[in-house]
């Protein structure tokens, strides 16, 4: 049983170790330790000063390869340097077997991560949608009591992730890459929807003309993408290996941050709230589902049934949901 007023004291003290306890506890998917996350999170203030956080939240994704490690990097070592404290969570696809994350960010930013004034979280998804948005906002709340005023996510950019980590942040950065002849091919509308601020990456030596190319073809679609009176997401080069223009994309941040006000960013955060409320309980209800005596008692007979053809799935799930109703 964790002990949650220490945690509590630890998280305010900026103590790594308690943060990372209080990570892995929000992080949990079993009952007890979801009760001890709220009764911290209530402690801390987490979901009731959340609208009212200064710390500056930022989703970044980006296509396969663009180095979106390598930007973070780059990125929090200039904050940092500012007098910055830089969290990163990084929401990694899950482990199959295990739920674990798979991908090792702390290692593909070494110097991040041995930054007395940055923390770097690995976050593995759970699996669902609605476990990446209770993990991972509950786990911002828990940087931002503990005196984070970055706040870095990055997502793998694959599937709807992009889309729950843009409702979750202020700003959503989108890293892409100048390829000939096709800098928009794999690049979803969607995407350039929720963008806030495109960065064309490794836009250096030989390749610079190239990136400058490619942001030029990408403000164009931009325009057809978004109305008139919007905010006109800008689309600057940048090379993050190199360390050239990494300000500038963050100075295109805090533009956006600008743009959106105070009451902008208040409005915004509390649309975020309800439709995290709504998260939380589909997330809950998912749990439930699962831990149901009544469902586990006629999981395997209507698993070998709709293996066996001998019911649709639509019966099945009607069956699934009646033995719950039931137990309720």
């Amino acid at each position: 049983m964790p002990d949650v007023a220490a945690l509590v004291e630890g998280i305010r003290a900026g103590k790594r170790a308690a943060v990372s306890q209080a990570i892995t506890l929000v992080e949990s998917s079993r009952p007890q330790h979801r009760a001890d996350a709220r009764e911290l999170l209530v402690e801390l203030g987490g979901e009731r000063s959340g609208v009212q956080s200064p710390a500056v939240r930022v989703g970044i994704s980006g296509v396969p390869g663009v180095g979106k490690s390598t930007f973070i990097e780059a990125l929090g070592s200039r904050l940092t340097a500012a007098g910055h404290r830089v969290g990163v969570l990084a929401v990694d696809p899950s482990s199959v077997r295990t739920g674990g994350s798979v991908l090792g960010d702390k290692t593909r930013m070494a110097r991040l991560a041995n930054d007395p004034f940055a923390y770097i979280r690995p976050s593995p998804s759970a699996g669902t949608l609605g476990g990446v948005a209770r993990a991972t906002v509950q786990a911002m709340a828990v940087l931002e009591a503990a005196a984070y005023d970055v706040v870095l996510v990055e997502t793998v950019g694959v599937g709807q992730s992009e889309v729950t980590v843009a409702g979750m942040v202020d700003t959503f950065l989108f890293l892409t890459l100048a390829r000939t002849g096709d800098q928009l091919q794999g690049i979803k509308k969607g995407i350039l929807e929720i963008a806030d601020v495109i960065a064309v990456n490794k836009a250096d030596g030989d390749r610079q003309q190239e990136a400058r190319a490619a942001a030029r073809d990408l403000a164009g679609a931009l325009r057809m993408v978004r109305g008139h009176g919007e905010w006109a997401p800008p689309v600057v080069t940048c090379s993050a290996l190199e360390d050239i223009a990494v300000d500038d994309v963050w100075e295109q941040v805090l533009s956006h941050r600008e743009h959106l006000g105070v009451g902008g960013l208040a409005d915004k955060r509390a649309r975020q709230q309800l439709d995290f409320t709504w998260a939380l309980v589909r997330d809950e209800l998912d749990q439930r589902l699962r831990h149901s005596a009544a469902v586990k008692a006629i999981r395997e007979e209507v698993r070998e049934a709709v293996l066996s053809g001998e019911l649709p799935a639509t019966l099945a799930a009607d069956r699934i949901l009646a033995a719950y109703d039931e137990r309720a």
